[in-house]
């Protein structure tokens, strides 16, 4: 199908929490922006009405955003709805009809991914995935077999390029920035590497629990969460080689080559928590093992990496909300004043939330006859976040047939044989007070490579 745009957009799970919280969202952004005029069909399996399913839109954009008046308008007259059964046959006939004419639908599959191999097979039955697009939520597995199990289910019904996995996080702004910034500037290039690099952290904290998503969380973990897919996706765009080519598969060749040059963990390298008071959130089991911090150590055997740590640490309950990454450059080989300076003195920090920050690390020196300094940051870059929405920038992209900023089998793949030998709990977890930055176990995790680098939110920011 090439990049032939599609002509009709399909979601399952029309009534549930994603479409609630981002996909109408979504849509009413692309009416706006992008004049999208394509039929919106709902499938699910509620019992509703379509003026049903009308009222919940506006009830999502009105705490989501807000209405736009026109953009609604459009958005209403554009939306169908079939309800059923994803495993009645009729259903897909129901929806086969509303299809009409459309030759090229997308199919977006907001639903749990034990349904996937269920809507794809009845919407190859009923005709409708010929021509067609899948867009498929993470996670995409639970491990590597899992993972390559749903992988051949896909298939069975839709080619490769025509599967589009989606995670929201490769559609926010700060991360395609880290890419944008490494290799539009030509001071960065001739240093990224690791002959000035001395090390790598990649932080993301919340200072909130797991709130309401106490048996959602259980079964997952902060690994799981957001360090197998989220966090290895940050340190893909920070250690990639430049892409090369224009085809939306350059930059995807190069995280896939990079993942798979990243060393498997091994409990060694890791280090998980849980904050105090986890235990007593509904759903959560009373004796859970979960973490809900993790610390690890990572290595890229590669040329351009060999021997330069790189640790990521993500966790709840932390004292601030942020995430960004810190790019150590090693110290000269002698410190011509004479200074005892500090490891971090020299680095770059790419901020991705709550602000977008770029900052650079140096030393200047302290006014007065000596030859002394102090470290310094030089903000190259700060502003708020307000950049497209992910899921309206995805689901365009999807509909156009732009892969980029999708998940790819073999990175999937990749990213599983990274954390699969620390899979089930392999580890002990450390119990840390809520409002600190997890527990002292993490200290020596990071050893002589540290301090642990921990982010500052500005109350502007916050």
């Amino acid at each position: 199908m090439a990049n032939a745009e599609s002509d009709a957009l399909v979601f399952f799970g029309a009534t549930g929490d994603l479409a609630y919280k981002q996909i109408f969202p979504a849509l009413q952004g692309l009416i706006r922006d992008e004049g999208f005029h394509l039929p919106i069909i709902g499938v699910a399996k509620a019992g509703w009405t379509l003026d049903q399913l009308k009222a919940r839109a506006k009830d999502s954009l009105e705490h989501h955003g807000g209405v736009d008046a026109a953009a609604f308008e459009k958005l209403l007259s554009l939306l169908r709805y079939v309800d059923g059964d994803y495993n009645d046959p009729n259903t897909f006939s129901q929806l086969r009809q509303q299809l009409a004419g459309a030759q090229r639908p997308l199919h977006y599959l907001a639903i749990p991914p034990s349904l996937f191999a269920t809507v794809a097979e009845n919407l190859a039955k009923s005709g409708s995935a010929a021509n067609a697009r899948v867009v498929v939520e993470k996670p995409f597995g639970r491990d590597l077999q899992s993972a390559q199990e749903l992988s051949r289910t896909l298939h069975q019904y839709f080619a490769e390029e025509d599967i589009f996995r989606i995670d929201h996080y490769l559609g926010k702004e700060p991360v395609q920035n880290i890419l944008y910034t490494r290799f539009a500037n030509p001071v960065f290039e001739p240093i990224w590497n690791r002959e000035h690099i001395r090390c790598i952290q990649i932080t993301m904290a919340e200072d909130f629990g797991v709130q309401d998503r106490g048996k959602f969380y259980d079964e997952v973990g902060t690994l799981l969460d957001v360090v197998q897919n989220h966090m290895l996706q940050v340190l893909a765009n920070l250690t990639m080689d430049p892409p090369t080519g224009e085809d939306h598969d350059a930059v995807r060749d190069r995280k896939a080559e990079l993942m798979r040059a990243v060393r498997p963990l091994t409990p060694y390298n890791v280090v998980r928590g849980q904050y105090e008071g986890y235990r007593s959130v509904p759903g959560v089991a009373p004796n859970s093992k979960v973490e809900t911090f993790i610390a690890v150590r990572l290595h890229i055997d590669s040329w351009r990496w060999a021997g330069v740590p790189i640790y990521i640490r993500a966790g709840k309950m932390l004292p601030v909300t942020c995430t960004e990454a810190m790019v150590e450059f090693k110290r000269p080989p002698r410190e011509t004043f004479g200074e005892l300076v500090p490891n971090n003195s020299a680095h770059v920090r790419m901020r991705l939330s709550p602000d977008i920050a770029i900052a650079l690390g140096v030393r200047v020196k302290i006014p007065g006859e000596r030859m002394a300094g102090r470290d310094v940051e030089l903000d190259l870059h700060s502003q708020a976040v307000e950049d497209m929405p992910p899921y309206e920038r995805l689901l365009g992209d999807a509909c156009r047939g732009n892969a980029e900023l999708f998940s790819r089998q073999d990175l999937v793949e990749a990213q599983w044989r990274v954390v699969e030998p620390i899979l089930g709990g392999v580890t002990p977890v450390y119990s840390y007070q809520p409002g600190t930055w997890g527990p002292e176990e993490a200290n020596p995790l990071i050893g002589n490579d540290g301090p642990w680098i921990n982010p500052v939110v500005r109350a502007s920011a916050a």
